[in-house]
């Protein structure tokens, strides 16, 4: 009767111990998601901030190319107050489309991003070790004696033959 006790008892605590495990995976795809969300938003914010900034300098060299008409001169620094307004409207533009470019990953980065877990995180952060290349989505690094790994979900060296 003891063992039987001892077994039951033994599975409930096996049992309560996954169920913590799933419930830390499940909180770190939450947090992750939300700094991707976050990401996005602050990419978004800049881009409209870029474009409001591109469409003022366009009207401010508009009005200036207007003062100048109106008075029926066109000088050199007219001019060149119009080529500066467009490399700053394409800087703006160039700036606005780098930001969305980071905030945007692709499906397969967020299902990668999502399968690493803390510890394989902090393994890589400890490594000083190369990275030579990539195998299956993960970093490779080269050893000291010259043996190649990468870190896996556990955060352990995997060795690559």
């Amino acid at each position: 009767m003891k063992k039987i006790t001892l077994l039951g008892l033994s599975l409930l605590f096996a049992l309560s111990s996954f169920a913590q495990e799933i419930k830390t995976t499940k909180e770190v795809k939450k947090v992750t998601t939300e700094q991707a969300e976050q990401n996005k938003k602050e990419a978004e914010k800049k881009k409209k901030e870029a474009e409001q900034k591109a469409e003022s300098v366009k009207k401010d060299a508009k009005s200036k190319a207007d003062e100048a008409a109106a008075k029926g001169k066109t000088t050199a620094a007219d001019a060149k107050a119009k080529a500066t307004a467009k490399q700053e409207v394409t800087k703006e533009k160039v700036e606005a489309k780098k930001a969305d470019a980071k905030a945007k990953k692709t499906e397969a980065e967020e299902k990668e991003d999502l399968k690493e877990t803390a510890a394989s995180r902090a393994a890589e952060k400890k490594v000083t070790d190369k990275v030579t290349g990539k195998y299956k989505g993960k970093k490779v690094y080269t050893g000291p004696r010259g043996g190649k790994y990468y870190i896996n979900q556990n955060g352990n060296k995997t060795y690559i033959d």
